[in-house]
């Protein structure tokens, strides 16, 4: 399977929305990714329900959609309202994470488990083959633009194992500091999607940038 590149809209202009959101629709990126920040998960704040109801009416491609929040229990079947085809929780804000998981896919979207720098791989074990994605943080959540944590690529290659091993399904997403200097040995290692903010957006030519991320 070709691997997947997922824009990650908290890095467009948030001016000119309407545009970027066009520029993702005419690229070759496969996904949007939206970050949900609630400023207590983590040190930041992002958009919420109103501007993901306005991707959902814009966007041509899915929204895959990261909750850096708190709780996500409570706003599962309001995130599938807003458009979400894939949500994505955070394992250290989830006290009962099979049930959170569960709840996701009775809603009708696929499930994703997000896992913060310092959390291990093996946390995941009893959950793997329930999930549809695992997204490896690459820096630390709640900012864009930070650098690139080398540690990242063990953690895939341990994953990737604990997939096969467990005949998983999962999808290996990497968010954080994803650029044209480390995205080869990241799909090398065995991630499957790509999240990338400032190295797209930050481009002259995004079009261009999402183009180079397809290619290997």
């Amino acid at each position: 399977m070709a691997h997947i590149v997922a824009p990650s809209v908290l890095s467009a202009d948030f001016g000119n929305l309407q545009r970027d959101i066009e520029m993702i629709n005419n690229s070759e990126a496969d996904w949007f990714h939206v970050d949900i920040m609630d400023g207590v998960f983590v040190p930041n704040i992002s958009f919420g329900f109103p501007v993901l109801k306005s991707l959902q009416k814009h966007a041509k491609k899915p929204l895959d959609v990261h909750l850096m929040i708190v709780d996500p229990d409570r706003y599962t079947q309001a995130f599938k309202d807003a458009g979400a085809e894939i949500l994505t929780v955070h394992l250290e804000a989830c006290t009962h994470l099979h049930r959170s998981i569960q709840n996701i896919k009775n809603s009708g979207m696929k499930a994703g488990v997000a896992l913060n720098p310092h959390t291990s791989i093996n946390l995941l074990e009893d959950i793997i083959a329930d999930i549809d994605l695992v997204c490896i943080m690459s820096v630390n959540p709640g900012f864009g633009g930070q650098k690139f944590i080398e540690n990242t690529y063990n953690k895939i290659t341990s994953l990737k194992k604990l997939i096969i091993e467990k005949k998983s399904n999962a999808l290996i997403e990497i968010d954080g500091g994803v650029d044209f200097n480390n995205y080869k040995k990241l799909i090398n290692c065995g991630a499957d999607v790509l999240v990338a903010g400032n190295t797209v957006f930050g481009n002259q030519n995004p079009t261009a940038a999402i183009q180079q991320l397809k290619q290997l």
